[in-house]
């Protein structure tokens, strides 16, 4: 990962997106040799002078205040995430390089894994950034079976999503999912660069996987805090859940996603069928809760 090339494909692919019209600029005429706004459309919006956004633009981003940045964002129509990820590819392409390094193995600590256990009506696993899958209750690991049984090491979502074919079946909306995770991994690069495992995550899956590789080109990012998921398990069928994400500010790069079925639903019926099949002797939970990492 290039931060500069990263910086300049960005703030392209994000000018490609907003109109003129969008922007609120007068439009004359028909032809426009770029689509969306032009460098200097941007520089205007942004209070700043086409030379700098041009330097910007090509990843020269030495000396760009918080201030200049700012006016981008506004300029480009960023959202939080996007605004954020700017933010830190500048930082990247800002300060000395360094090599990339390979964290220690993770561990979630003992006190999280007693929450896990304690909500014992709501499947919940814990993830990191990478989306690897560290930990998870009983009936997490149960909702979550076909994932964690894809892999002898550390479950991991996204090569689930893009290497294995039972993935479509298991997520109905794949393509939204798959576009989610890769979302959440140009988020991860941008503020990390450095992490090894996340690097290495990126080229098996751009090697490996052609909808990963497309995906991963539209520079798309995204904070996946609450929303809903669609699952087709293959003890109970379908599913509709709500999930919210929660941050571990003890353990960096950790947070709990936790779902949850509307009350009296069939996906509520659903996970209620899970739970008694999970407590049905000789089922058993489809994995232990807590996560061996074997990546060293």
């Amino acid at each position: 990962m290039d931060a500069r090339q990263d910086i300049r494909d960005f703030l392209v692919s994000r000018r490609a997106r907003v109109s003129p019209r969008d922007a609120g600029l007068p439009v004359y005429g028909t032809t426009r040799r770029v689509a969306g706004l032009r460098r200097e459309e941007v520089a205007l919006l942004a209070g700043i002078s086409v030379e700098y956004y041009t330097r910007l633009e090509r990843g020269n981003a030495s000396g760009a205040s918080e201030g200049v940045l700012e006016g981008v964002a506004r300029a480009l129509q960023l959202d939080e995430a996007e605004r954020a990820h700017l933010f830190d590819l500048v930082r990247a392409a800002t300060f000395a390089r360094r090599a990339r390094r390979r964290p220690a193995a993770e561990r979630v600590r003992p006190t999280i894994q007693r929450i896990l256990d304690a909500m014992t009506g709501v499947p919940a696993y814990v993830r990191n950034s990478r989306l690897d899958i560290l930990a998870a209750n009983p009936l997490g690991a149960a909702l979550y079976a076909p994932v964690l049984a894809s892999t002898t090491g550390v479950p991991n979502m996204a090569r689930f999503i893009f290497l294995d074919a039972a993935a479509p079946a298991f997520f109905p909306a794949w393509s939204a999912v798959a576009s989610d995770a890769v979302a959440i991994l140009r988020a991860a690069a941008g503020h990390d660069p450095y992490d090894r495992r996340l690097s290495d995550l990126i080229g098996e899956l751009s090697t490996r996987s052609d909808e990963f590789r497309v995906r991963w080109a539209a520079h798309n990012v995204k904070f996946h805090r609450t929303g809903t998921k669609e699952l087709h398990h293959p003890v109970v069928g379908d599913l509709v859940l709500a999930f919210e994400a929660l941050d571990l500010p003890g353990d960096d790069d950790q947070r709990i996603l936790a779902y949850s079925a509307e009350p009296g639903s069939p996906s509520a019926d659903a996970l209620a069928l899970l739970a008694s099949w999970l407590a049905t002797p000789g089922a058993g939970a489809p994995l232990p809760t807590q996560v061996t990492d074997t990546a060293g």
